[in-house]
């Protein structure tokens, strides 16, 4: 019976191990993915979570403790608009992969580098066009 050797995903301290060569190959894409189409599942829940949470009607007479429900629903959906926008991110990310983009600079073309994508797997930017992003619309407000 021959066993059909299963490949295991790349950790992030083999994935930093390996040589520039091996950028963007298909087992770092693999890696990427896997971590991005988790980040969607769970942001996904939450929202879901939200949805359920937000239906729930709780009558409360006593203004002081409506007013704090209504502050904690108030910055549930902010935390799940920024999620949100997020989550498009997220999926951009993914189509990246799919199309053969991702992890290289939307503005240069080089490599974004995987420390910058371990810490922030949704970077279309090499931290120096990041940088001078920032400083432009530090500068002239953009």
């Amino acid at each position: 019976m021959a066993a059909t050797k299963e490949k295991k995903p790349l950790s992030e301290a083999e994935l930093l191990k390996m040589v520039e060569a091996d950028y963007m190959n298909e087992a770092q894409l693999e890696f990427f993915r896997t971590r991005l189409q988790e980040m969607e599942r769970e942001l996904l829940a939450n929202a879901d979570e939200t949805t359920e949470h937000l239906r729930e009607t709780v009558i409360v007479p006593d203004p002081a403790d409506r007013a704090t429900i209504e502050e904690e629903h108030a910055l549930e959906l902010r935390t799940r608009d920024r999620e949100r926008k997020l989550l498009k991110k997220v999926q951009q990310s993914l189509a990246r992969i799919e199309s053969g983009d991702y992890g290289y600079c939307e503005e240069t073309g080089e490599p974004i580098g995987i420390p910058r994508l371990l810490a922030r797997p949704t970077a279309t930017l090499s931290l120096e066009a990041q940088q001078r992003r920032e400083l432009r619309q530090k500068l002239y407000g953009d």
